[in-house]
């Protein structure tokens, strides 16, 4: 299933990824550092919602409380409470 995202107080417009039970792949972002965030999307690619959360959850971009490597975990999590 194709889920997309609003993220919040980070430069990307929108993140879309499918979800296969709690597995997420084909992880696009919508703007922000394109190069930084292809390459998160490929490293975090085939992971799982908790593992994503593990490693993603809580970073912090400058002064910003939240990162786009945080937005991903926010989002990956909220699909999952959708879809389950």
């Amino acid at each position: 299933m194709e889920y997309t995202y609003e993220p919040q107080g980070v430069c990307p417009m929108q993140i879309s990824f499918n979800i296969n039970d709690d597995v997420i792949t084909n992880i696009q972002f919508m703007g922000g550092c394109n190069g930084n965030l292809k390459a998160i999307s490929k490293l975090v690619d085939g992971w799982t919602v908790d593992k994503i959360e593990e490693y993603l959850k809580g970073n912090t971009c400058g002064r910003r409380p939240t990162s786009c490597a945080d937005q991903l975990a926010i989002a990956v999590r909220t699909a999952y409470n959708e879809v389950s």
